[in-house]
């Protein structure tokens, strides 16, 4: 019996046939597949997913095996998978800044783990395989040097700034530049000024993404931010308690007069999970969701009291690192991936596709 032959033509039309689930277009219209290859029933092709931190990378491989392997005379199926983050094709030229996407991580209120998520976040999206930077723009309270671990710059050879790095994260913060017990007592100039050359004079790398832990509130820290960084979206760190809830709604309504996406809302500290398995709602329940739906954005998640992240945090580990198996870090991986995945299906569909080469 003779072998099937099989072409590029059917790979491609198989191929047609897998959705990507975030975008809702095929592989094939999306220029996913590269370096195509044939060798008698052997074939091989890599999959450029638009985040190393896409959550439904193992069902888009599943799916395309499943598609190629029905092809007759196909004996076996290579799949790698790789990686191109597009922009959100918002111009930073003005600063002249490589970075691809900027992500704003903020909060009504003070206390409700802010600077925790956007650590994780970081190292998350890091951890996956992407550029990361990690500007602590928390004037006032500048913890992300405890978090990351990290007590000083590195040596400056002169010109800009060069920031540190800890768990693949490249990070800036005002904590590197006074003592630990020094009062920052600026008014708005003084602010916007740090900002602005936290951007502009630290030699950023060409980064993915840049997360930016915001001071809470909805003042000039936020707004100076915006004015000088045009923002891919903003992550909205809440409690369930209703004081909290009234102050993070607050948030959501700044950055939509900004003209900020607003990617969607994180409960922290939603419950804690006691010895027997109950739960016991500690700040009330529920308060998360709510303000997702009266506000019409997502609801990203739920992130349990776990001891370990304050273990983690003050040990300059985040739990995604120190504890990766827990409730917690898990929560905050699952969050982490959905934020990638917005930010891609938003670049995306702004027609930032970039055409690549189906044969190797």
């Amino acid at each position: 019996m003779t072998k099937a032959n099989i072409t590029q033509d059917a790979v491609l039309a198989a191929l047609s046939k897998v959705q990507e689930p975030e975008l809702h277009k095929d592989l094939v219209t999306l220029n996913m597949v590269r370096d195509l290859d044939i060798q008698g029933g052997q074939v091989s092709f890599t999959i450029m997913l638009t985040t190393p931190a896409c959550p439904l990378r193992g069902q888009i491989e599943r799916e395309a095996r499943q598609a190629v392997e029905a092809i007759p005379g196909v004996e076996a199926v290579q799949i790698k998978l790789d990686s191109s983050v597009p922009s959100d094709g918002r111009s930073r030229g003005l600063l002249e800044l490589p970075i691809r996407n900027a992500i704003a991580v903020a909060s009504g209120k003070g206390g409700v783990g802010k600077s925790t998520v956007a650590v994780n976040l970081a190292v998350v999206l890091a951890n996956s395989g992407a550029r990361v930077g990690l500007l602590d723009a928390d004037i006032y309270g500048p913890n992300v040097p405890t978090m990351m671990g990290v007590a000083r710059l590195p040596e400056q050879p002169g010109g800009k700034l060069r920031p540190a790095k800890a768990h693949g994260v490249e990070l800036m913060s005002i904590g590197f530049l006074v003592k630990p017990d020094q009062p920052l007592i600026w008014r708005g100039p003084m602010l916007h000024s740090a900002i602005r050359q936290f951007l502009s004079d630290v030699e950023w790398g060409e980064l993915d993404y840049l997360v930016v832990d915001l001071p809470p509130g909805t003042g000039d820290a936020a707004l100076s931010l915006a004015q000088s960084l045009p923002l891919s979206g903003s992550l909205i760190v809440t409690l369930p308690q209703r004081v909290s809830l009234e102050d993070a709604r607050r948030s959501v309504e700044m950055f939509r007069q900004l003209d900020v996406p607003v990617f969607g809302v994180v409960e922290n500290m939603s419950y804690l999970e006691l010895a027997d398995g109950q739960r016991m709602d500690i700040f009330g329940a529920g308060g998360g969701e709510q303000l997702a739906r009266d506000a019409g954005i997502d609801f990203l998640g739920a992130i349990p009291i776990d001891p370990a992240v304050r273990a983690g945090g003050d040990a300059g580990l985040p739990v995604v690192i120190s504890q990766p198996e827990s409730a917690v870090a898990k929560a905050l991986v699952g969050i982490s991936q959905q934020v990638a995945a917005k930010i891609s299906v938003a670049a995306m569909t702004q027609g930032n596709i970039v055409p690549i080469n189906l044969v190797g």
